[in-house]
């Protein structure tokens, strides 16, 4: 198998879904401005279809609901074959559930690990094929800073980016031989419409949680804010990179954070060493 290696000084192609608002709208009107190609995807056309009035032929638009796995094949190989290749897989569609562990239904997490995981999932398996066909190619997904630590009230989101997060480790193992590359984007707190009713969906409430919940977003009102706009340079380099980082925090105050949690961890851990080791046993 030949690898191209190289298209890092080329035009690149990308497949990117969840392009209506948020990153997903910064990063493909950024790539089209840089002189990309652009495969956008919505679950509603309308919502980007001023992207091909003003980028033209250099951007496919198509509509994507990637909770529906043969949609999401049909339209990754509609975008393949339109381009002729595709150099950046990028899952981006994703929104989070607000509720307590108690209060979210069983329907309303299985509701958001379809969107949010198997989505992902879906888009991946539909594009792998392709992808070592051609040789080449770098599968990007937006986690989040919440894909290494959780907060309350958002807990099933954050569970939702360990699992996307652990997909992707192994995915890289996995895919490497075929010349093909893995990143996962970590965006710390940002001033998207990630907040906003369209993409959040609320789980039903409990009068027990009203006061630790109104604490909660009192709290979240008061964080500092990235601008989204800000963002682009960086995943730029990341996809011009011969060799790319699994890994890429976006904001300044997501290494500071982590940092302390996983101290916090491994004194926990270390502190607890002893009784853990006795649990080894002795093997015969």
């Amino acid at each position: 198998m030949t690898h191209q290696k190289d298209h890092s000084n080329a035009n690149k192609v990308w497949f990117i879904t969840g392009t209506s608002r948020g990153f997903g709208r910064v990063w493909a009107d950024a790539a089209l401005k840089r002189g990309d190609k652009v495969a956008a995807t919505a679950r509603n056309l309308e919502s980007i279809a001023d992207l091909k009035e003003r980028y033209g032929e250099n951007v496919l638009t198509l509509e994507l609901d990637v909770t529906n796995s043969e949609q999401v094949r049909a339209t990754v190989e509609q975008a393949y074959k339109h381009f002729g290749r595709l150099d950046i897989v990028l899952n981006n569609a994703g929104y989070s559930l607000v509720g307590t562990i108690e209060e979210a239904s069983t329907y309303d997490i299985r509701a958001l690990y379809e969107t949010n995981v198997l989505g992902p999932v879906a888009v991946i398996q539909a594009a792998l094929p392709l992808l070592r066909k051609q040789g080449f190619g770098h599968i990007l997904g937006t986690s989040s800073n919440l894909g290494h630590v959780t907060l309350p009230v958002i807990g099933y989101y954050s569970s939702s980016k360990w699992a996307f997060e652990a997909i992707h480790e192994s995915l890289a193992e996995e895919i490497k031989a075929f010349g093909i590359k893995v990143t996962i984007i970590e965006p710390g707190a940002y001033a998207t419409e990630f907040g906003s009713k369209d993409s959040l969906k609320f789980a039903q409430g409990m009068e027990i949680y009203t006061e630790f919940k109104a604490t909660f977003f009192e709290s979240l009102s008061t964080m500092e804010r990235g601008d989204p706009n800000a963002t682009p340079d960086a995943l730029f380099k990341v996809v011009d990179a011969e060799n790319p980082p699994l890994r890429l925090f976006l904001g300044s105050q997501c290494l500071p954070l982590v940092r302390d949690i996983y101290n916090e961890r491994l004194a926990v851990w270390e502190e607890w060493e002893e009784v853990s080791s006795s649990a080894q046993g002795s093997s015969k």
